[in-house]
């Protein structure tokens, strides 16, 4: 692949994603692409996979080829894994997802269904190909995603954060997977990463870009050695620079409940995915729920916020949370719910509701009758401080998954609800972007919020977790304390 002086700007949007770009990758190379959350490095890989947009979505500059021509014109030489996997599972079945890419390509039939199992087993998915896709935890997805790809035998993989939302085990699983796809191969490989470390084993080139272009380039040794304090200062997660955060010397936990389970059975419709669960969430502290993928953290985080009912069981809200409407979360109509409980899905477009980044902020307050001078001082102060003002007026769907996850928080922490349940709230951030929302966070704990987390993200479990509780399968909860 090359650019020559190749940028980027989605429209509605003033500022350009990539400008200038000048980059040549050559086959077989595996590169690591950093820098700062929005800096364009989705944008570049939305590019190179063909799947930009047509050009009344944006205005492009420059060349970009792959294989000397434009990615639009090279059918299946890329293949694409998103931030958001969800977006990705187009099937109800999971050998039929998988085969789905083969099948576009005129692969033939016998040869497609060769490859299904094959690459179900190299990303660990460990699945009958009857198994529903609607059942899947959104790490399964993620490697569902990465296994429709791999079936397609690219010679270009690109993998946008593939690894964000798994567990430990996952991720290794993953990495693990395509390197011996790799070895196998000889695709070239461009990932796009925060946590450096995660792919230094298998990258042997760095690229950090930033809106001009290219920042540094060059090997990780060499990149890192040269650039590794600037790059730790513009906001890449670095190996030995971790990111500055608040020191939290106490818990301002009480002793009071705001919210419990008893006896709780959770699942989506019919089918239970956990019984017999049993927790209480002091007013005040930070709870970090933690786990591996498909243990039913999601489901459990959005049924103690009354956003799904209980199968069996209770959830109960004390009387400080429910302030006189009943002590059934699931129970309140929405108005009193956002008062109550801000909640941040794991997927930031599943609660995105209006076209601009300001307007998305200020949905929650004009619901409750809040949207006076006041509330519109607090919009401006959400915005500034996790870095949103210059997108005010961009659609939510254009920001780029760091960007969509620090909109997501803010639109939780809009109306000041006492409770805020958030599923990877840390999800594609730089380590600037990160500590700042720790800082927030720990700020809110101190004027007494209380924040339930599902997470795989240790370093935030250790910067702000009073209790981490760990789900597993088949087991009850073991629960630490992490500081």
């Amino acid at each position: 692949m090359a650019a020559e002086g190749w940028g980027w700007r989605h429209g509605g949007r003033r500022a350009w994603a990539l400008r200038d770009l000048d980059l040549v990758v050559e086959p077989g190379e595996r590169v690591l692409l950093l820098g700062a959350s929005g800096a364009g490095k989705s944008t570049l890989l939305h590019a190179l996979a063909g799947v930009l947009g047509v050009e009344e979505a944006g205005e492009e500059t420059g060349r970009l080829t792959l294989d000397g021509q434009s990615p639009r014109g090279a059918r299946g030489r890329a293949g694409l894994v998103l931030q958001d996997p969800d977006s990705q599972v187009i099937l109800a079945r999971v050998g039929d997802d998988v085969a789905f890419g083969c099948e576009n390509l005129g692969v033939p039939r016998e040869e497609i269904w060769r490859r299904v199992p094959e690459a179900l087993d190299a990303v660990g998915l460990a699945l009958p190909l009857d198994h529903p896709t609607e059942r899947l935890s959104g790490g399964q997805q993620q490697r569902l995603a990465l296994a429709g790809v791999l079936a397609m035998r690219p010679g270009l993989l690109l993998l946008d954060e593939p690894t964000a939302n798994l567990d430990p085990e996952g991720v290794r699983e993953v990495v693990d997977a395509v390197g011996r796809v790799l070895e196998r191969t000889g695709a070239t490989l461009v990932v796009v990463e925060h946590r450096v470390s995660t792919w230094l084993p298998l990258v042997d080139r760095v690229v950090v870009v930033g809106p001009g272009g290219v920042v540094a380039d060059g090997s990780p040794e060499d990149v890192l050695r040269r650039e590794g304090a600037r790059l730790a200062a513009g906001g890449i997660w670095v190996p030995g620079h971790p990111p500055a955060v608040p020191v939290r010397t106490g818990s301002a936990a009480s002793t009071e409940a705001l919210l419990t389970a008893s006896g709780l059975s959770i699942g989506r419709g019919t089918s239970v995915v956990r019984d017999g669960l049993d927790l209480v969430l002091p007013a005040g502290s930070s709870v970090a729920l933690t786990g591996p993928n498909g243990a039913g953290k999601s489901t459990l985080a959005l049924t103690l916020a009354g956003l799904l009912p209980p199968l069996a069981g209770q959830v109960g809200a004390e009387p400080s949370l429910a302030a006189g409407r009943g002590s059934s979360p699931h129970r309140w109509r929405s108005r009193e719910l956002v008062e109550r409980v801000g909640v941040v899905f794991q997927e930031p477009e599943h609660q995105f509701l209006t076209s601009t980044v300001r307007a998305e902020l200020e949905v929650g307050l004009r619901a409750t009758g809040r949207y006076d001078d006041a509330g519109r001082d607090r919009v401006d102060a959400l915005l500034e401080r996790l870095r949103l003002t210059a997108l005010g007026r961009a659609n939510p769907f254009t920001l780029s998954g760091g960007e969509k996850r620090r909109l997501s928080v803010a639109t939780a922490l809009a109306t000041s609800p006492p409770l805020l349940v958030l599923d990877e709230p840390t999800f594609g951030q730089d380590a600037l972007t990160w500590a700042e929302l720790v800082r927030l966070l720990a700020e809110l704990l101190a004027e007494g919020r209380t924040i339930l987390s599902v997470t795989h993200d240790q370093a935030y479990v250790a910067a702000l977790a009073d209790l981490e509780l760990v789900l597993a399968p088949g087991s009850p909860f073991a629960s630490r304390s992490p500081r």
